[in-house]
């Protein structure tokens, strides 16, 4: 299944792009249906070895109910938040999961009704109004949704889970249970933040959110500090590092995470475009947020630093082709480059096509939905740093050896970068790789060998990988019919090796009921070293983190 593209001319005369030809993909209905919550813990049944080294919790986050009665949610990203933990302890797995107690999980529940708008769920006026209250109510503003289902983040020794909007929830990461809400716009002036904030080693902590104002839109970096004052303290402290401007202020760009190296934050701004005049009508026109979203490919990205230490964005942009990322690898500073590692994609439009129903069909249809979907794989680019008024023009200023990518500064302060593949071919057979992992606690901002990630042979993962650096090859963990989560690294004690640990992942499969498994791989070998079997399903979710007891 080596990628190809293919224009298919329909009757009609307009083209669609084929960017792979894959046949008979499964029907995965099972991966995205609602389950029931397990509020308290549950053995599991090993098999094999987990190491007993390992003391902690793996928490996980992700939709898990996608209807309330009889109205249902139309995208992914909508479902409510459910939250699993994986206690492991001297060998041993023990499962719970909570539903988020939401302000929207709370209404929708009441009223057994979709009451709060989602990304791409439009909440239907009140039957219960009149005409005239109906009426005024499409003029409202709609709230932003608490249904934080993307992510677990820590801040000052907390956990909160997170979405993209302003409101986070602080949460008790042993029992699961939802402690205190926390909004962002109570402490700094933005309207969201990301749920990939990144860590220096010392605890501090850094975020983009943006922010709307009278001149338009900004992007924003944050800096949140790594102490607490008090016990009650949240995002005190917190500080907008730098604002920067949108090429276009009323159409800022849509984006889920951002790079940082150890001296600047790298903000990718990518042509998926947010039309904030059609956000603002949607509720007035009938239409959900997700249709203010839209790909531009005939706008470059551009690459901004910003110095972690100043707060001052640097006068030089770097831009490159239409490309989308969700997802960056790592980012560091190295003989005067700073090299950013991602998953992209040469096009822009998934985000929009993971509606539920598109996840739910099967036969022609699925394969066709596939195929019309470009591959994310990982990419390198290669920033100079040090541009002064003697840089030459029009040359490729890396001079890194054996690296592909380059960069040819236009004028003084915009420089024009192509991207090397951090991959060989073959990589193309599974799929492309999405939700990369490495062994951040050593290696985040440094030079680094290996990253983990899935394969998407499917909508969703369907493998696990482990990328070698050095020699671009990688091992594979994939079985027929079951489908893993984003892979978690974790240290062993005295690791001396940037690969010594273990990989946690959770396995989840739509041909058997209550066949979840959490599985344990040897990072340095990527053997199986053991799972634990849990008797519930579980639907395909997003991201998560290693809570460390010991």
């Amino acid at each position: 299944a080596a990628e190809t593209l293919i224009l298919n001319h329909s009757q009609f005369g307009w083209a669609k792009t084929y960017f792979t030809k894959v046949h008979g993909l499964p029907n995965i209905t099972p991966l995205v249906s609602s389950v029931q919550e397990t509020p308290e813990p549950i053995p599991t049944t090993v098999k094999g070895t987990i190491p007993t080294w390992i003391h902690g919790s793996l928490l996980r986050n992700g939709p898990g109910k996608f209807e309330f009665g009889n109205q249902h949610y139309n995208h992914w990203f909508d479902g409510m938040a459910l939250m699993h933990r994986f206690q492991i302890e001297d060998g041993q797995v023990t499962y719970r999961s909570r539903f988020l107690c939401s302000d929207s999980y709370t209404q929708n529940s009441e009223r057994n009704r979709i009451i709060v708008s989602e990304f791409g769920t439009l909440a239907l006026p009140d039957p219960c109004k009149n005409f005239f209250q109906r009426f005024l109510s499409r003029f409202e503003m709609p709230k932003p949704t608490d249904n934080a289902s993307v992510n677990f983040v820590k801040y000052k020794g907390d956990y909160y889970v997170s979405t993209e909007t302003n409101c986070m929830h602080r949460v008790d990461p042993d029992t699961l249970e939802s402690k205190q809400k926390v909004d962002w716009s109570k402490f700094i002036a933005v309207n969201g933040a990301t749920a990939h904030p990144h860590f220096d080693p010392d605890g501090t902590a850094y975020n983009m959110g943006n922010s709307y104002r009278n001149k338009g839109a900004f992007y924003n970096i944050i800096r949140v500090p790594p102490e607490r004052d008090g016990p009650e303290d949240t995002l005190e402290g917190a500080k907008i590092l730098c604002s920067i401007a949108p090429r276009d202020k009323s159409k800022p760009s849509y984006y889920h995470s951002f790079g940082m190296s150890e001296n600047y934050v790298v903000f990718i701004e990518q042509p998926i475009k947010m039309d904030l005049f059609k956000i603002v009508t949607g509720r007035l026109r009938g239409k959900s947020l997700n249709e203010g979203v839209y790909w531009d490919p005939n706008q470059e990205t551009i690459f901004h630093l910003i110095d972690k230490q100043t707060g001052k964005e640097m006068p030089v942009k770097y831009y490159t082709k239409a490309l989308s990322t969700f997802h960056q690898i790592n980012a560091f500073e190295q003989d005067g480059f700073l090299m950013l590692d991602m998953c992209c994609s040469d096009d822009g439009q998934s985000i929009n096509n993971f509606l539920i129903q598109n996840l739910r069909q099967s036969g022609e249809a699925l394969d066709e939905m596939y195929n019309t979907m470009s591959r994310p794989y990982p990419r390198r680019f290669v920033l100079p740093l040090n541009i002064t008024s003697e840089t030459p023009l029009e040359q490729n200023l890396n001079t890194r050896p054996d690296s592909t990518a380059t960069a040819v500064c236009h004028t003084k302060n915009q420089i024009f970068c192509t991207f090397e593949d951090l991959h060989g071919e073959d990589l193309k057979d599974y799929g492309g790789l999405e939700f990369p992992h490495i062994n951040y606690a050593r290696y985040n901002t440094k030079p680094y060998r290996y990253y983990y990630g899935c394969g998407f042979r499917h909508l969703v993962g369907d493998s696990l990988i482990k990328m070698d650096l050095e020699s671009k090859k990688f091992k594979v963990w994939r079985q027929p019919d079951l489908y893993p989560s984003e892979p978690v690294f974790i240290l062993s004690p005295n690791a001396e090796e940037e690969d010594d640990g273990v990989i946690l992942s959770v396995i989840i499969t739509p041909v058997k009921d209550k066949s979840t498994f959490l599985l344990v791989l040897d990072a340095k070998t990527f053997e199986e070293l053991g799972r634990a079997e849990v008797p519930v399903n579980i639907p395909y979710g997003f991201h998560g983190v290693f809570n460390s007891s010991a």
